[in-house]
């Protein structure tokens, strides 16, 4: 067990960077942050800050020597690093199980091996693939490049061969992965904590609503029957164990045609499980100082209601947002990620509504959206 006043390291300093900082420094830790970023939302409230690249020699000795314990709050944080890392201090997640969530290609083809539901795909490594790969994926399809591709980036719909080519061309032919496009009934979520000795703690499962790919609002509990969160909570922790996971980790999953289908997992804390801060007895951030520092887990059941909405920089297009419009509602929480700049489609910040039914949440979430100027959904 790593008491409180111990050092723990962070790779990457962004907001899930900030809230893990924030849970950390209440529960009596020092943190410190590795990021390239001069205005790390994370470094504003660590104790130290490595302002580097994320494989400077230099800051991995110095976070080794520093830390305790390190985690990551990116899944694009090179493996290698968290590799290096590993060899002399804890690290959690370990670099194994972050390189499979970092690539699409291992990660369906792991999730598959694991005789989990998935929808049809196909890996296009070179244009000889697309032919095989139209045998097995409908069109119209979704091509999604197998690396650093998150909130819409590195994604294209296509609904001709000649489409495929094209944009497989336009990418400069890296490696892709081709995936069904399905009729989603909806999409959700698991979040769970997983112990070093294998004890797992749920989070309730939330209902996601995107937008461009962006998450736009997340509705928990999920509005779907109980026999189907019980069983994407089994998906869930069966993948973890697989993976032999040790931190906070998220499965994305479709509901079609009444059944679960896989999509993909964040080896993290995730944007739908925003509402775990307001909403739950533990948060998914203390959760993952708790794993990462081998404390016991913490009670995830939620108190009451919720729905998350995110916040992105396309409202900050006619000056600062008016924020009386949220704080006027006594059950909303606004949580501000300190980034300088707003830029279209950036997440600046997400505003979590609690009320005694999941109705009103949702009501008063629509309000707000409303107020704000964000765009209705799809």
């Amino acid at each position: 067990m790593i008491r409180p006043g111990a050092t723990l390291g962070l790779v990457g300093g962004g907001q899930l960077g900030r809230m893990f900082t924030v849970a950390a420094r209440t529960l009596g830790y020092r943190v410190t942050v590795l990021d390239p970023d001069p205005l790390s939302p994370a470094a504003e409230f660590a104790t130290g800050h490595l302002n580097t690249a994320y494989t400077h020699p230099v800051s991995l000795d110095e976070l080794a020597q520093k830390c305790a314990a390190i985690t990551t709050e990116f899944e694009n944080a090179p493996a290698e690093a968290l590799l290096t890392l590993a060899r002399r201090t804890l690290v959690r997640p370990g670099g194994e199980a972050v390189a499979v969530a970092q690539d699409r290609e291992r990660e369906k083809t792991f999730i598959a091996s694991q005789g989990l539901p998935v929808g049809p795909f196909a890996v296009i490594a070179n244009e000889s693939d697309i032919e095989p790969a139209l045998a097995r994926v409908r069109l119209p399809a979704i091509l999604k490049t197998a690396r650093f591709g998150y909130d819409g980036k590195g994604q294209a719909s296509v609904a001709s061969k000649a489409e495929l080519v094209r944009v497989f061309a336009d990418w400069k032919r890296v490696p892709c992965v081709l995936e069904e496009r399905l009729a989603l009934e909806r999409e959700i979520s698991v979040i769970l904590a997983r112990a070093a000795d294998g004890e797992v703690a749920v989070f309730p499962v939330a209902e996601n609503r995107h937008v461009r790919g962006i998450l736009d609002i997340t509705i928990a509990p999920a509005r779907i029957p109980e026999a189907l969160a019980a069983e994407a909570t089994a998906l869930a922790t069966r993948l973890a164990t697989a993976l032999d996971y040790v931190g906070v980790l998220a499965v994305e999953m479709f509901v079609v045609d009444g059944r679960l289908l896989v999509n993909e997992i964040a080896p993290r804390p995730h944007n739908s499980g925003h509402y775990t801060i307001d909403a739950c007895r533990t948060s998914q951030f203390e959760q993952q100082v708790r794993v990462l520092c081998g404390l016991p887990l913490g009670d995830p059941s939620l108190h009451t209601p919720a729905v998350m909405v995110n916040l992105l920089g396309d409202i900050w297009s006619g000056g600062e947002p008016r924020w009386e419009a949220v704080l006027r509602h006594a059950g909303a929480h606004l949580h501000l990620y300190g980034k300088r700049e707003a830029r279209p489609g950036r997440k600046m910040g997400h505003v979590t509504v609690c009320e005694p039914t999941l109705e009103r949440a949702l009501e008063v979430a629509m309000a707000i959206r409303h107020d704000l100027g964000i765009v209705e959904s799809d």
